[in-house]
């Protein structure tokens, strides 16, 4: 991977230039603090003061997986499973352990007091990255900048853009979602996924797709001078049910999606043609879903951040989902998975960490169906986990979780599954279930050619 520092520095000037002024990187001392008192990726090394939060001594790395793994697509086989359960948060002790809850997980609580629980295990802080992807994290802290309000980032590949925040509140809440954005997982994936939303009586139906993901930011071939202002590519088409199987989406994220917005296309199998697919962004609604929810509730948040006014509240201690092997072993079907008001919480693993916390408004002269969103990004891996998300009326609606875990061979932190709940319509919704598939994410170094993911190639393919 070739990057030229005055590339990087003209590119940045040209940049705010068309869109208004950039934030400032950090320092080189500061960023000699990457991998020694910080992370490679910028959260402290040291465990809190209570020992409730352990020292990261390296994270879990491909040595680490346990001898029955044999390698990518493999489902992954619990590392910790000795691991007992510490206690459980549930309805009659919650405000005991309020501090270290967020007001989604106390209303989760409240709305299904005699189901919903949060299991709470020892915390272990599995985030690791390749030392490649370190190196280029610890280049960015020196270059990295935000172009205009938050439309984009510059001086920055292969690696998280801002591992140290700087600036101002605003600037500091763009940071923490540009690193969530362009966040390390992997390089090309692919993989059978299942979604559906529940109904209010526990019954479901499944939507079947096979996806694919090639991340354009972080193909060690290339540069920042070869991104072209693509973060990725992804496909997905669509199997079951036969409604609507043959379906496909294909996207083209874009770096900066004020200057450039993301491209879609969308290939309708009854009509056998590729169309343009412009309204795949903020809150279109999405099919698949019954509307549970947001084509930016994808990937836990996705797209432009130009709808609303960013804050950066605080970094805090909280409980979240983490290292959750059980929700994706094949040891579990589908019907033990999913619950009637939400996933089964014995499935579940919960584990106290630092979490950066972002407030997003809606601004005054833009239309959105969350008038506000608090996310809860954490701090190692800088995976949005939890998101607090109101409606117009100021009333916490909807409470979207990431249940995460290692993935032993990229090595990272990634989402197993994406759980959406509607408080208002006591309804949820799952994306991210392959228990029952005979193979789960398949992860590669060597992705296919640009032209693999093209409008005309999409056509060819979902006609076969």
């Amino acid at each position: 991977m070739i990057r030229t520092r005055q590339w990087l520095l003209s590119s940045a000037i040209a940049l705010s230039f068309l869109s208004g002024p950039a934030t400032a990187a950090v320092s080189q001392s500061q960023a000699n603090q990457l991998g020694n008192s910080l992370t490679p990726f910028g959260s402290p090394t040291a465990g809190n003061d209570s020992g409730t939060i352990p020292q990261w001594t390296g994270g879990l790395t491909p040595s680490d997986a346990p001898s029955s793994y044999e390698g990518t697509g493999d489902h992954h086989p619990n590392p910790f499973p000795d691991d007992e359960r510490l206690f459980t948060i549930n309805a009659d002790n919650a405000e005991q352990y309020r501090e270290h809850l967020t007001p989604g997980l106390m209303a989760l609580l409240e709305t299904y007091p005699t189901s919903f629980e949060i299991p709470v295990y020892r915390s272990r802080r599995t985030h690791a990255v390749p030392d490649w992807v370190a190196a280029n994290i610890k280049d960015n802290a020196t270059s990295a900048t935000i172009v205009g309000e938050g439309a984009g980032i510059d001086g920055a590949y292969g690696g998280y853009p801002f591992p140290i925040l700087s600036g101002n509140s605003e600037q500091k809440a763009w940071q923490v979602m540009w690193n969530h954005l362009t966040r390390w997982r992997g390089i090309y994936v692919q993989w059978r996924v299942n979604e559906s939303p529940v109904q209010q009586n526990g019954s479901y139906s499944l939507v079947r797709s096979k996806r694919e993901a090639y991340f354009n930011y972080y193909d060690p071939s290339g540069g920042e001078s070869t991104l072209d202002n693509l973060i990725f590519y992804y496909l997905s088409f669509t199997e079951s049910p036969p409604r609507l199987a043959g379906g496909a989406i294909l996207v083209h994220e874009t770096l900066n999606q004020i200057k450039q917005p993301r491209y879609g296309w969308g290939y309708n199998a009854g009509q056998r043609r590729v169309r343009r697919a412009p309204n795949l962004a903020y809150d279109s609604p999405i099919a698949a879903s019954d509307n549970l929810r947001t084509a930016d509730d994808t990937d836990i948040f996705n797209g432009a951040l130009d709808k609303y006014d960013w804050e950066y509240i605080e970094r805090k201690e909280v409980y979240i989902p983490y290292n959750n092997y059980k929700l994706g072993s094949p040891e579990y079907s589908y019907d033990e998975v999913l619950g009637v008001s939400h996933i089964n919480p014995d499935l579940t693993r919960w584990e106290l960490h630092r979490v950066h916390v972002v407030e997003a408004t809606l601004k005054d002269d833009e239309r959105h169906i969350y008038e506000k969103r608090r996310f809860y990004v954490d701090a190692d891996s800088w995976n949005a986990v939890l998101v607090d998300q109101y409606d117009g009326r100021g009333e916490l609606w909807r409470v979207t979780t990431a249940m995460t875990k290692n993935f032993y061979e990229l090595p990272g932190v990634w989402n197993q599954l994406e759980v959406n709940h509607d408080l208002q319509a006591r309804r949820y919704y799952v994306l991210g279930l392959d228990n029952e598939e005979q193979r789960t994410r398949t992860f590669s170094d060597d992705p296919p050619s640009e032209r693999y993911f093209s409008p005309s190639s999409l056509r060819r393919r979902s006609v076969r």
